[in-house]
C-alpha cells in the first residue's frame, strides 16, 4: 500500500522496508496533494513499466535524486550502485549523530578509531577506503560546505577538512542516499569515492520526539540526545517541517598506568567532551501550480574540550614548571563553534517545456580555539608568570553556491524512453582564514597543549568557481539504459578540470541484470592545504607547517598544489533469483594520480631559510640548528583502490510467529601506492608510516550481516559486524629506534567480531521504547606494544579505521510521534 508514502528498498541496517516520504524522495519535496499524488503516480507509472517489460517484484520502489536527473530513476533500476538508509534506521541505531549511525549500517564507511586535537571533534568518514575530501556531501541535493577544523596530526585524515555531518540534527533526516560511484562529471569536485546526499524531512504533519540515553561498559561516556521534529502545512499550498536537538557526551578514559604516577591518570586518549545544539528548518510553497518556492536551513552550535597529555610532576619540573603545577597538569584544549548552512530557490515545471531550478546557498564554519590548565614554560621561565589560560586563535570558511539546473525529457522515434536532457552552471566563492591568537599562546615555546596560531601564520583567502554540465539519459531499448555526464569547471587559483562519465545497465530478464561505469574525476586542493601553515618552538627542537603556495615552500623545491586526479571504473551484477531475495555485486576500481599529503619535508639551514622567508622568526629557538625542521603539502604519490561490494535482502513471514527482513553486506577493499614524489633534496616526500596511512589503516573487509524481527508488538534487530585486518607502521617510543623516521614497528591488528542488539516495544500506539547496545561483547581492538604507546597513552592502534576502542555502549531509546 503506498497511500503518500513508499516503501524504501533497503539494502542495509537494522530495518529491509522503512516508509519515506513520497515527496522527499525527488529533492522536490511538494506538500500539496496534487504534488504528493503525482509523485506517486510517477513511481506507479515506473512500476508498471517495470512489470510489462521485467516482470518485476512485488515491491515498490524509491525514487532517488543522487547520481541521476532523470525524475523517474529509481535505486532498484539504478545504473550505478546506490544504497538507501532510511532516517529511522538512522535513529534506531542508538548513535547520536550521523557518522556513528552510518558506520553501524555501511560496511563501505569507516572512521578513524581516535583522532587527535580538533581533528578528533570533527565527523570525518571514509568511503572505499579513501579520505574524507573525497566523498561529496549533499544536502537536498545542494552542496555542503566542509568544516573549517583542519586535520593537523599525522593520521590517514591528515590535511582534510571534510564535511562535518555532526552539524547536521539527525532528527531532520528523511532519508541518505549514498552514491558509491565517482560523481565528479555530475556534482563537481570532491565526488572522487561517492556522494552522501542527506535528504530532508518534508511532512507536513505530526510530532515526533524522541531520547535516547546510554554509556559505554567502561563506566564513562554517559550520552544523552533529545530531538523532536514537527511539520506544518501552510495552508493548502505549502510546508514547513522544523527539528530541534540537543546532544552531550562525556569524555571517556582509554589509557593505560602510567609509570611516571604509576595510575591510570592520563585523559588524552579517548572521545572528547562535546555539547551541542542544532535546529534545522525544511520548507516548501508553490506562488503557483507550477512554480514553487523551497528553502532550508540548519544552524549549529557545538562546545568541544579535547584533554591533552598528561605533564607529570617529573615532567611539569623539566620544563621549570614545578612553581606552578607542582603536581602536574594535563591541558584541555576547547573548541565553541558556529556552524550554518541555508539555501533559498524556485523550481518550476514546463516553461517552455521545461523543468527548472534556481537555487542560492551559503554555508560556513568559524571555530574559535583555546585551552585552560596550561602555560608558556619559557615566559614562566623568564618572568615567573604565565597565564593558565590562553587564547590559540580561530579558523574560518565560507561557501557560497549558486545553481541553475533544466531539464526536459525529449520524446525520439528511435529511443524506447523520452531522452532525458538536463543541463546547468553553478558559480561558487570559498573563503578560508586563520586569525592569530594572544602573543603569550605562541612566543617561543607557546602554550602547551596546543601552539597559538602566530600572525605570521593568519591569512584570509578566496577563489572562484564557475562550471558548466551537460547530462543525457536514456532507455535505448527495453532492457538497455545509458547515462552520459560531462562537465567544465573553472577555479581562479588551480585551472580547469574536465570530466565525463559514462554508466549503462542491461537486463537480461527479470531475474539477472549487469550494470557498469567509467568516469574521470578530481579534487581541487582546499583553500586551508594550500594556505595552513603553523609553528611550533620547544627548548629542544622546532618544527612546523609552510603554506604550500607560498613562496617559502617553493623555495624547498614545492611546485605548488595542483588537484587530484582521478579515473573510476565499477561493473556490476543484479540478481533477483528469488521474489523477496535481492543481490548486488559491484566492483571497482579508483586510480588517483597526485594524491595531496603531506611530505614536503626539510631541516636545518634550508628550513631556517623557508621560515625567514615565511616571515617566521627563528632566532628565539638556542638549539643546534639541525633539530629545525619544516614541511608542507605536496601532490605526493599516486593511488590505485580496487573493491568489490556485495549486498543481499531477504524477507521471510513466519505466519503467527512474526516476519524476518533478512540483511547481508560485505565490502572487499585494498589500496595500493606508489609514483612517490620526491622532496627538493631528492627524498621520498612518504616513508613507510604514511603510505601505510593511505593504504592499510582502513580495513582490508567489513562485513554485516543480521535481521529484524517483528511480531505483534515486539520488534528485535541483531546484526554482527566483521571488521577485517588494518596493519600500522607505529613509531617506537623507546629503545634504539625511539622516534625514528626510518624504522618502525609493524602493527597487525586482527578481525574483530562486534554484535549490534536491539529490543523493542509498542507500548502504546504513540509510544515506542528500546532497549539496545552496540558492541554487546564489549570488543576491543588489538593492543600495542608498550613501546610504541608513550607513557601507555595509546593502548590500541588510535589511526586505524577498524572498530572504536570504546568497548560496547548500552542505550535506552524512547520514540513518541503524534
Amino acid at each position: 500500500m503506498i497511500r503518500g508514502y513508499i516503501l524504501a528498498p533497503i539494502v542495509f541496517g537494522l530495518s529491509a522496508s522503512t516508509a519515506l516520504a513520497a515527496g522527499s524522495g525527488s529533492g522536490q519535496n511538494p506538500s500539496d496533494k496534487g504534488a504528493r499524488s503525482q509523485k506517486v503516480a510517477v513511481v506507479r507509472n515506473t512500476l508498471r513499466t517495470t512489470q510489462s517489460d521485467h516482470e518485476a517484484s512485488d515491491e515498490p520502489e524509491q525514487v532517488i535524486v543522487t547520481g541521476t536527473r532523470d525524475p523517474s530513476q529509481t535505486a532498484a533500476r539504478s545504473v550505478s550502485p546506490i544504497t538507501i538508509i532510511g532516517g529511522d534506521q538512522l535513529r534506531a541505531t542508538g548513535m547520536t549523530d550521523i557518522r556513528e549511525a552510518l558506520v553501524q549500517l555501511s560496511p563501505s564507511i569507516s572512521r578513524e578509531v581516535n583522532g587527535s586535537d580538533q581533528g578528533s571533534v570533527v565527523d570525518a568518514l571514509s568511503l572505499r577506503g579513501l579520505n574524507a575530501d573525497q566523498t561529496l556531501v549533499l544536502v537536498n541535493g545542494k552542496r555542503r560546505h566542509t568544516t573549517a577544523a583542519i586535520a593537523v596530526d599525522a593520521s590517514s585524515q591528515q590535511g582534510t577538512t571534510p564535511v562535518d555531518l555532526d552539524m547536521l540534527p539527525i532528527s531532520a533526516i528523511d532519508h541518505i542516499e549514498i552514491l558509491q560511484d565517482g560523481a565528479a562529471a555530475q556534482y563537481g569536485s570532491d565526488a572522487i569515492a561517492g556522494v552522501i546526499n542527506v535528504i530532508l524531512k518534508s511532512n507536513s504533519h505530526g510530532l515526533h520526539m524522541q531520547a535516547t540515553n546510554g554509556g559505554y561498559a567502561a563506566g564513562d561516556g554517559f550520552t544523552t540526545g533529545e530531538n523532536l521534529n514537527a511539520g506544518f502545512a501552510l495552508g493548502q499550498r505549502g510546508y514547513v517541517n522544523i527539528s530541534a536537538e540537543f546532544k552531550h557526551q562525556d569524555r571517556t578514559q582509554r589509557t593505560g598506568i602510567d609509570p611516571r604516577t604509576g595510575r591510570n591518570n592520563d585523559l588524552a586518549t579517548g572521545q572528547p567532551q562535546v555539547t551541542r545544539e542544532s535546529i534545522e528548518a525544511n520548507f516548501g510553497y508553490h506562488l503557483t501550480d507550477q512554480v514553487e518556492l523551497y528553502g532550508f536551513g540548519t544552524f549549529t552550535h557545538r562546545d568541544a574540550e579535547r584533554w591533552a597529555y598528561l605533564r607529570a610532576p617529573s615532567t611539569a619540573a623539566a620544563d621549570g614548571l614545578q612553581g606552578m603545577y607542582p603536581n602536574g597538569f594535563e591541558p584541555v584544549e576547547t573548541m565553541p563553534e558556529n556552524d550554518y548552512g541555508f539555501t533559498l530557490g524556485f523550481r518550476g515545471k514546463k516553461l517552455y517545456g521545461f523543468d527548472w531550478d534556481l537555487s542560492s546557498t551559503i554555508g560556513g564554519d568559524h571555530d574559535t580555539l583555546a585551552d585552560y590548565n596550561s602555560a608558556n614554560a619559557d615566559a614562566y621561565k623568564e618572568t615567573g608568570y604565565s597565564p593558565s589560560r590562553f587564547y590559540l586563535g580561530n579558523y574560518s570558511n565560507q561557501q557560497w553556491t549558486n545553481n541553475l539546473d533544466i531539464r526536459r525529457g525529449v520524446d525520439l522515434p528511435f529511443l524506447y524512453r523520452p531522452l532525458n536532457i538536463a543541463f546547468g552552471g553553478e558559480y561558487r566563492r570559498d573563503t578560508y582564514s586563520i586569525g592569530a591568537g594572544e602573543p603569550l599562546s605562541y612566543y617561543l615555546s607557546g602554550a602547551q597543549g596546543y601552539q597559538g596560531e602566530t600572525p605570521e601564520n593568519a591569512v584570509n583567502s578566496a577563489r572562484h568557481v564557475a562550471a558548466a554540465y551537460i547530462d543525457l539519459s536514456t532507455q535505448i531499448i527495453s532492457r538497455w539504459r545509458v547515462d552520459i555526464a560531462g562537465r567544465f569547471e573553472h577555479y581562479n587559483d588551480v585551472g580547469n578540470a574536465r570530466t565525463g562519465k559514462i554508466s549503462s545497465r542491461y537486463d537480461i530478464n527479470k531475474y539477472i541484470g549487469f550494470r557498469g561505469t567509467a568516469s574521470t574525476g578530481f579534487r581541487a586542493p582546499t583553500l586551508a592545504e594550500q594556505n595552513f601553515a603553523a609553528f611550533i618552538s620547544s627548548p629542544n627542537y622546532a618544527t612546523g607547517q609552510i603554506a604550500a603556495n607560498s613562496a617559502a615552500a617553493r623555495a624547498l623545491g614545492s611546485p605548488g598544489l595542483r588537484p587530484e586526479t582521478s579515473t573510476n571504473f565499477s561493473v556490476g551484477m543484479i540478481l533477483n533469483p528469488l521474489p523477496r531475495l535481492h543481490i548486488n555485486v559491484d566492483a571497482y576500481t579508483i586510480s588517483i594520480k597526485h594524491r595531496i599529503v603531506d611530505g614536503g619535508y626539510a631541516s636545518g639551514a634550508r628550513a631556517i631559510e623557508a621560515y625567514a622567508a615565511a616571515g617566521v622568526n627563528t632566532s628565539g629557538f638556542a638549539g643546534d640548528e639541525s633539530a629545525v625542521s619544516t614541511n608542507y603539502f605536496t601532490n605526493g604519490a599516486n593511488t590505485r583502490t580496487t573493491g568489490l561490494d556485495i549486498t543481499a535482502r531477504y524477507a521471510t513471514d513466519f505466519g503467527r510467529f512474526g516476519k524476518v527482513d533478512w540483511d547481508a553486506a560485505v565490502n572487499f577493499n585494498h589500496t595500493k601506492v606508489k609514483d612517490i614524489a620526491q622532496t627538493g633534496e631528492g627524498n621520498p616526500v612518504l616513508n613507510a608510516q604514511q603510505i601505510s596511512l593511505m593504504s592499510t589503516e582502513n580495513p582490508s573487509n567489513k562485513l554485516i550481516f543480521g535481521g529484524r524481527w517483528t511480531l505483534g508488538k515486539w520488534d528485535v534487530a541483531v546484526h554482527e559486524i566483521r571488521y577485517g585486518h588494518t596493519t600500522s607502521n607505529l613509531t617506537f617510543v623507546s629503545g634504539p629506534n625511539a622516534f625514528s623516521t626510518t624504522e618502525f614497528y609493524h602493527q597487525i591488528n586482527r578481525p574483530r567480531f562486534v554484535t549490534n542488539l536491539e529490543v523493542g516495544y509498542q507500548v502504546l500506539p504513540q509510544l515506542h521504547l528500546a532497549l539496545g547496545g552496540n558492541n554487546i561483547g564489549n570488543a576491543y581492538p588489538s593492543r600495542v606494544p608498550s613501546f610504541t604507546a608513550d607513557y601507555n597513552n595509546n593502548l590500541y592502534d588510535t589511526l586505524s579505521q577498524q572498530l572504536s576502542e570504546e568497548g560496547g555502549f548500552y542505550y535506552l531509546r524512547a520514540d513518541l510521534k503524534i
